[in-house]
């Protein structure tokens, strides 16, 4: 009767070490953080490009635009129709979005599902800084007025960018910031903001 107890013991602690091998000693992978997001603000408004539709640009009074060349390179801007219906799973390129008279960025917007073009995601975002620094406090990156943002403050803001001379990058994992200063005022002047999706491109804006 003992040798049956100790045989049986003994197949138990097998079994468990067994059952304790399969099991891996490597720690559990975790989910790597979501990039964070640098908002805009334009005259108050913010945008957090991937997140912000082009409905909130519009909602704000700004007008989204689309230019056409025709054959005699005669151009013909026209306002985009937020009630246009977008295929799913598309990237719209080739507006704008004027800030002032003399600033204006560039807009691309993205789709995962069928969409009213006032529902799609703001995918882009490349502002040009025109006219006086001191128009360009409409708008802010990070909660910094732009006219704010020299080297020195833009190298402080963001220290995991890649530096250099008159010119800042990161490319992330979903994120690519572009920041350019001018060589004359020392100034963020022309930058830019992208979320990247993984969809048809659909290159002139139809």
């Amino acid at each position: 009767m003992k040798k049956k107890i100790a045989v049986v013991l003994t197949l138990l602690m097998s079994m468990a070490l067994l059952a304790g091998c399969g099991q891996s000693n490597e720690p559990s992978e975790e989910e790597e953080p979501p990039e964070e997001v640098y908002p805009i603000s334009i005259n108050g408004i913010e945008v957090r490009v991937g997140e912000t539709t082009v409905q909130t640009l519009l909602d704000g009074g700004y007008k989204v635009t689309v230019s056409e060349m025709d054959s005699n390179n005669h151009i013909t801007e026209y306002e985009i129709d937020p009630e246009e219906q977008l295929e799913a799973m598309s990237y719209y390129s080739g507006a704008s979005v004027w800030i002032t008279d003399s600033t204006f960025a560039h807009i691309s917007m993205a789709t995962t599902i069928p969409a009213k073009m006032g529902d799609a995601v703001i995918a882009r975002l490349e502002f040009y800084m025109g006219g006086e620094p001191e128009e360009w406090g409409i708008v802010s990156l990070n909660g910094v007025p732009v006219n704010e943002i020299n080297q020195d403050k833009g190298h402080e803001m963001f220290p995991d960018f890649s530096i250099y001379d008159y010119y800042m990058v990161k490319y992330g994992k979903d994120y690519n910031y572009s920041f350019n200063f001018s060589q004359q005022n020392d100034l963020l002047n022309h930058f830019s903001v992208e979320k990247e999706y993984d969809v048809d491109w659909n290159g002139d804006g139809q």
